[in-house]
């Protein structure tokens, strides 16, 4: 009786015994090994792996789960019908050339140069698209056509290969040029930390007015200038100068920059840059106390053209206004091109420069 509980007790918790002949034992995976009348199918074992067939005819390696003769006979009549009648003597002799034309090491494999340097390629026209300020399915939609068209119809080429191995689509192009901005700007800030340099701070405000503070940098290197944009932030509160000092010194301690190494600063005329007391210039000099400050020369420049003439300074100020009447209205602008026209001028209309400064100084 109480062998008969113990049954029931065990069946009711569903357990087995271990010695329960319906226990599954783990499955082995079978390995097909190579027998010599395979070679009446033209295929031989594969020198590196001897568990693997190879065609002596096209070279091609199969899995060792086709190792059996239907599979190899199916690959023998859909790809070389011609020989699927022939002797095996003539696949012998097909194996013998084999043995003496390669040897071990010429089944390395080998480096896909046509991958690589498809991938270069796609790299090289994802930075000419970010430098036209195309959009990113330029390359797949217009580039890859292109080379398909140049290739097919002058140089008579298979361009199928060819275009696999040039990854060119929206994410692609996106992704590569996300990778060379930040390799760019990891190389910048690496070099920032060992070398002095120089900086050019702007603030300014986008038609939704919304401040950003752009930052240029120029730094000698192996006796060649260079000159890259740094950053561009936005400003989410005000623009003062104290705000703008802690934007750049925050910056510069993100990527390990010491602010000891800026030698010199350029700006313009801002209160907010030159304040003596609360400006940008004013607290970079607390941290760098040999700062040499620079008034930018363009904005130098445009300030004494201003003052220099008022001849000048007023036909400018007619003919900014003419401008601004014109192009206020889309009818005005339409008539001045159709007189231009008529009047066989050279350009049709006329270029519109913002410059910084007075709001009226527009043209």
């Amino acid at each position: 009786m109480d062998k008969y509980l113990k049954g029931n007790t065990e069946v009711t918790d569903g357990s087995e015994p271990s010695t329960s002949p319906s226990a599954k034992k783990p499955r082995q995976e079978k390995v097909r090994q190579y027998n010599v009348s395979y070679l009446q199918y033209s295929f031989i074992p594969l020198p590196t792996d001897q568990c693997r067939p190879f065609c002596v005819i096209c070279e091609s390696v199969l899995s060792n789960e086709a190792m059996k003769p239907s599979r190899l006979q199916d690959h023998l009549h859909k790809r070389h019908p011609d020989t699927a009648g022939c002797d095996t003597a003539v696949f012998r002799k097909l194996k013998e050339a084999f043995k003496k034309c390669h040897t071990l090491s010429s089944f390395k494999r080998k480096p896909d140069t046509d991958v690589d340097n498809g991938l270069v390629a796609s790299y090289n026209i994802s930075k000419i698209i970010a430098k036209c300020e195309l959009s990113n399915t330029v390359g797949e939609k217009l580039v890859l056509p292109c080379v398909s068209e140049v290739l097919t119809t002058v140089l008579k080429m298979n361009v199928t290969n060819i275009l696999k191995s040039i990854p060119l689509s929206n994410n692609t192009v996106s992704r590569s040029i996300e990778e060379m901005s930040k390799d760019i700007g990891s190389q910048l800030c690496a070099d920032l930390g060992n070398y002095k340099f120089g900086i050019q701070l702007d603030e300014t405000t986008v038609r939704d007015n919304e401040a950003l503070l752009m930052a240029y940098v120029r730094l000698i290197k192996n006796e060649e200038a260079y000159e890259e944009m740094l950053f561009c932030k936005s400003m989410t509160t005000n623009t003062k100068g104290e705000s703008m000092f802690e934007e750049l010194q925050r910056y510069l301690k993100s990527k390990e920059i010491p602010m000891k190494n800026i030698i010199s600063c350029a700006t313009d005329g801002a209160p907010s840059m030159l304040g003596r007391h609360m400006g940008l210039i004013a607290f970079l000099r607390k941290e760098i106390p040999n700062l040499f400050s620079i008034h930018c020369v363009i904005h130098c420049q445009r300030l004494v053209a201003k003052k220099l003439s008022q001849r000048l300074h007023s036909t400018m100020a007619i003919i900014t206004s003419a401008i601004n009447k014109i192009k206020a209205h889309s009818l005005n602008s339409r008539l001045f091109c159709q007189l231009c026209e008529d009047n066989d001028e050279e350009l049709e209309g006329f270029f519109i420069l913002k410059c910084a400064g007075s709001p009226e100084d527009h043209a």
